[in-house]
């Protein structure tokens, strides 16, 4: 009794602290905080598919929203909280100098993008990702096959290429890496050495081609063959990973200081946001756990007799203990999904603040602006499964699952001069569930067997009509995780089970799970409909993939 865990989940545009009892996982306390300078667009460049976060924003956010939530409470609370575990974005690495600090946090760095954290969504490292694939084909080892055999732009090794081949300042100055959710855990418990971070079994196995089968991390032979720029960089890095239910250290005075906790605080290994959230959702073998935001993440755990020797082609991985230790983790994910819906919502609104400007307050605007969404939901609901015609792919910003392929663009076919938005918005929100049908066939073909989907995120909790059209398209019911924070309380059962609370990941399930809001349930009529226009997308998708790759 009076044990409590904080789970933190570090999102794309914000960072949530949950203060949770660790006995029954219930949340007591919620704060959100918003990265403040990447709120302002700072160091992206969305034509150039660049995006990066500054390491002050991820120390800014976690002070604030740790200080905020535990100040929602009595002290007794804070004086009794037992460990700490994060989340994060992934892949998403930064360079370090040999103490393990980000170079961004040195004054001469502090303004350069290639200093700074990549976040997982970032692309400018595409032609180093084909470089990768195609080295792996050939060489006597293929270090893709645990990555689903293709390896992405996202993901370490081709971030990293990218930027030493880019930025020779860096470059010089670089001495290791650190992916996101690695450098918090190192940071609070005060490692001031690159080789003392713990590294993340999760991050590492499923983008950096970790694997023990091997030895580790790609040899040094293959790493110079692909560019003599990696050339050392091997034996800088690490050698072991470990699941995150293991304590990485105790807070330091400094950090519980500015926090608010105590010294015996337990820092749990960090994980990637929708490893964690699957966790956070209840994640058993034969479960389908879908994170749906910006994108969308599938991930599922699997037995090690019902995978054996076999690989899963074209997802994003299979790594023995990044979900729940003991178990094979399963990922694969779209690379946009609610961004695809943003994408449109911001074409529609660009008329308005245009032609408002001088008019209307930028409040009004934003009010405005925000019933964007909600209309064009309101109209689509209300269209008939084949009367509009419109067939859209959801490739937006690339292709992750199945078979990773950046280079590729969305499309939207069937337009007339009697289209309307609503039209258009229902077919993007008809491309994102034909997506993520392709990913659940994916598996299904690869004999992996699916009992039960599980939605968790905002877009699951707060649009039945995405969540009833994803049901109808993949003709399967779908539970919603009831907390509308699984990911930072799924971080919250490895920092119980790291301080030593529960014995094992699946005990502090069982105890601190939320259980779910709703079911949607598949409508037979529309299922079948679908499938004739599933096929169409199938169709479209292999003709922007034909003019992708003669271009």
């Amino acid at each position: 009794m009076n044990n409590y865990v904080i789970g933190l989940d570090y999102g794309s545009d914000s960072a949530r602290a949950v203060v949770v009892d660790a006995s029954d996982g219930k949340v007591l306390a919620t704060s959100v905080k918003y990265y403040p300078r990447w709120k302002e667009g700072k160091y992206c460049d969305p034509g150039e598919n660049r995006y990066r976060q500054h390491p002050l924003d991820y120390i800014e956010v976690l002070e604030q929203s740790v200080k905020e939530a535990l100040s929602q409470l009595p002290a007794e609370v804070a004086a009794n909280v037992k460990g700490i575990a994060f989340d994060t974005t992934g892949s998403t690495p930064a360079f370090t100098d040999e103490n393990g600090v980000p170079l961004a946090l040195k004054p001469e760095f502090a303004e350069n993008p290639n200093a700074m954290f990549v976040l997982w969504k970032d692309h400018t490292a595409v032609k180093e990702a084909d470089e990768i694939n195609k080295l792996c084909k050939r060489w006597e080892v293929d270090y893709s096959a645990y990555e689903g055999g293709i390896y992405s732009s996202e993901w370490f090794w081709a971030k990293v290429l990218h930027i030493l081949r880019e930025d020779e300042q860096v470059r010089n100055a670089a001495y290791s890496v650190v992916e996101h959710c690695e450098w918090l855990p190192a940071l609070l418990t005060g490692v001031n050495r690159s080789s003392d971070i713990v590294r993340s079994r999760c991050a590492e196995g499923h983008k950096a081609m970790w694997h023990a089968k091997w030895g580790g991390l790609p040899e040094e032979k293959f790493l110079v063959e692909l560019d003599p720029l990696l050339g050392g960089l091997r034996d800088r890095l690490f050698e072991v990973t470990e699941t995150a239910d293991k304590p990485v250290g105790k807070l330091t005075q400094e950090w519980a200081d500015r926090l608010g906790l105590t010294t015996d605080v337990v820092v749990a290994g960090g994980a990637f946001d929708c490893h964690m959230g699957a966790v956070g959702a209840g994640v058993v073998p034969h479960t389908l756990v879908r994170i749906i935001g910006t994108s969308t993440c599938d991930v599922m755990v699997a037995d090690y007799d019902e995978i054996g020797s076999n690989l899963i082609r074209g997802i994003c991985g299979q790594v023995d203990g990044s979900v729940i230790p003991g178990m094979v983790g399963l990922e694969a994910g779209q690379s946009a999904f609610g961004d695809v819906y943003a994408w449109f919502r911001r074409i529609l609104e660009y008329p308005l603040r245009k032609l408002a400007a001088g008019v209307l307050s930028d409040e009004q605007v934003e009010q405005m602006c925000d019933k964007i969404i909600p209309a064009l939901t309101e109209d689509a609901e209300k269209i008939p499964v084949s009367e509009s015609g419109v067939v859209a792919v959801d490739w937006m910003n690339g292709r992750r699952t199945p078979d990773a392929d950046q280079r590729l663009k969305g499309a939207i076919t069937g337009i007339t001069l009697g289209t309307t938005a609503p039209m258009i918005f229902k077919a993007l929100v008809e491309a994102t569930a034909f997506g993520s049908r392709a990913i659940m066939e994916r598996f299904i073909d690869e004999g992996v067997k699916i009992d039960t989907v599980i939605g968790i995120g905002g877009i699951a909790l707060k649009s039945p009509f995405v969540m009833q059209t994803l049901s109808d398209v993949m003709n399967v019911p779908i539970k919603v995780c009831r907390t509308d924070q699984a990911c930072a309380l799924g971080a919250a059962m490895f920092a119980a089970t790291a301080a030593g609370l529960f014995g094992r990941v699946e005990d502090a399930q069982k105890s601190m799970s939320s259980g779910f809001a709703k079911t949607y349930f598949p409508d037979s009529d529309r299922a079948a409909e679908y499938n004739a226009i599933y096929e169409k997308y199938k169709k479209l998708g292999r003709f922007c993939e034909l003019s992708v790759h003669e271009a």
